[in-house]
């Protein structure tokens, strides 16, 4: 059934897919064809968005399961209404403990099998961070909060297994490092058991799942308080102790932090500035098929009609996903798929026709429903009113630019840097450009960034940049030229030439590779 009319539901545990069901019969009434459901993959514990998912394979318990939800759709059914889902391929909730693809990640570094379903740089420019996911999670500096006891090392002896606690999480230990840990005590029986890790060093070994099963064969011969000694070798109150438990903590793939550091040194994507919620690499076919089988397997059973795709525009490649995700629903059933995605169209923007989505959620028709509501002549009277209140006689236009270089300053300074080095890596690889410097870049680079007209660009490998994505480029670039100081001029053109602009007028030197570069997260982010 295509959908005709959408009623939006925001579901949570105070409102689960019973509760919705139980308005079934005044949802027929409004006269909808269909209830758009927020996300329902499982969410973090008390979510009450469901945009941080956690397990895309499940249907959040919170909100009923999948019981829950097969009770909604048949109520619905039997009103002859049907069901649109939100789904988030661009990231996943990674602020509490129940991420399991991102507690592997944190236990075994780049040996994990989810590494590179995430965005992560594994080899940033600083190499305290080598190897290492950055966790900005911290209330305080790193110091203080050790020092608080805001961070301790704790037992779990139903498991056999350590883990760091600090506010609000819980984090795996290495398993390289459960030997160091049980050596905090000079005790016979403990040495005994650290030579089993020692002896167990790979991941997934039986020899380290005996050595689990002998930890936790310990604590059941010993009662609840055998690891008391253990624990107390990492005792943040105690100065040595603390010490200890700041070596084991640095030997953990991945660097506790204070949450300010996250805008200056996070080393992996993330929704714009939260440091919650972490990138998915949706790109990947492996990673494409996990987040989404539950939403195609709904699609392959009848009991969804439709998709709707949160932040197309996070994506790599939004034209490629849209269209392997449109091929996938299309050979489930013979009714064209239903998809519209989350996208910010600019004023005079429109959505690319090679998408193969249905449309857009909606922002570009309630802008324009609002403007109904506006009177145009109230522009000047206000514009006066602002100049008064404020001291300022700066346009709309004005304010705006500075807005948009205050945000990539402060909460995107890091993702800023990271492309400047990306471009900087080209101009090193070719004698012509090998003098750009990096500091150039970056400030060029920031300048065509915030006079981009729309949300983003769309490149793709291997292709020429469209006409839409030349004619807003060229709109930056010339704007940039009128801002920049000219000993920067060198700079821009190369950049914009890079990024795909003929006027420019120089050669786009290794822009494949950038494109490359750009989608391989081997080494950027």
């Amino acid at each position: 059934m295509t959908p005709r009319a959408t009623l939006r539901l925001q579901l949570h545990a105070g409102f689960t897919f019973d509760d919705a069901a139980s308005h079934a019969d005044y949802f027929a009434r409004l006269g909808v064809s269909h209830l758009y459901l927020s996300p329902v993959s499982a969410a973090e514990p008390g979510s009450r968005h469901g945009y941080d998912t956690v397990d895309y394979g499940t249907l959040n318990p919170e909100l009923g399961g999948e019981a829950g939800f097969n009770r909604l759709v048949d109520a619905l059914r039997a009103r002859g209404l049907g069901v649109i889902v939100d789904i988030v391929p661009n990231h996943m909730g990674v602020g509490g403990s129940s991420n399991g693809w991102w507690n592997d990640v944190l236990e075994w570094g780049p040996a994990s099998p989810y590494a590179r379903h995430f965005d992560i740089d594994w080899h940033p420019p600083d190499p305290a961070l080598d190897g290492k996911v950055l966790l900005p999670c911290l209330g305080m500096p790193y110091g203080d909060a050790l020092a608080a006891g805001d961070i301790t090392l704790n037992a779990d002896p139903a498991s056999g297994r350590f883990f760091i606690a600090c506010p609000g999480r819980r984090l795996p230990v290495a398993a390289a490092t459960y030997a160091d840990i049980l050596r905090l005590t000079n005790r016979a029986d403990l040495n005994a058991l650290a030579e089993r890790f020692d002896a167990a060093p790979a991941r997934d070994s039986a020899r380290l799942a005996a050595a689990h099963a002998a930890l936790r064969d310990h604590v059941a011969a010993h009662g609840p308080h055998a690891l008391d000694a253990v624990l107390r070798g990492a005792d943040p109150r105690v100065a040595r102790s603390r010490t200890s438990l700041h070596r084991l903590l640095e030997r953990q793939h991945y660097r506790l932090a204070w949450w300010r550091t996250a805008a200056d040194e996070l080393n992996w994507r993330r929704f714009f500035d939260i440091a919650t919620l972490a990138a998915v690499r949706v790109d990947d076919d492996a990673v494409f098929d996990a987040v989404h089988a539950l939403p195609l397997r709904l699609h392959a059973a009848g009991l969804v009609d439709g998709i709707r795709v949160d932040h197309v525009d996070g994506l790599a490649d939004p034209r490629a996903y849209c269209r392997r995700l449109h091929a996938r629903l299309a050979a489930q059933r013979s009714a064209p798929p239903y998809v519209v995605v989350e996208k910010i169209l600019a004023p005079g923007e429109s959505l690319r026709a090679d998408w193969g989505v249905a449309g857009t959620t909606g922002y570009d028709f309630m802008n324009d429903v609002g403007a109904l509501l506006h009177d145009p002549a109230g522009a000047e009277p206000l514009a006066a009113h602002w100049a008064a209140v404020s001291g300022s006689s700066r346009t709309f236009a004005q304010e705006a630019l500075d807005g948009k270089r205050r945000v990539l300053m402060r909460q995107l300074a890091v993702e800023h840097a990271r492309a400047a080095r990306l471009l900087h890596g080209i101009a090193r690889a070719s004698p012509a450009t090998r003098d750009v410097s990096l500091i150039a870049i970056r400030r060029v680079l920031g300048e065509l960034a915030v006079r981009l007209p729309v949300y983003r660009m769309y490149p793709a490998p291997r292709e020429e940049p469209d006409d839409a994505d030349r004619r807003v480029l060229a709109l930056a670039y010339e704007s940039a030229c009128a801002a920049i100081d000219p000993a920067d001029r060198f700079a821009l053109d190369r950049v914009a030439a890079w990024l795909g602009l003929p006027a420019a007028r120089v050669p786009r030197a290794n822009a494949d590779a950038l494109a490359a570069a750009a989608l391989d997260r081997k080494s950027v982010v």
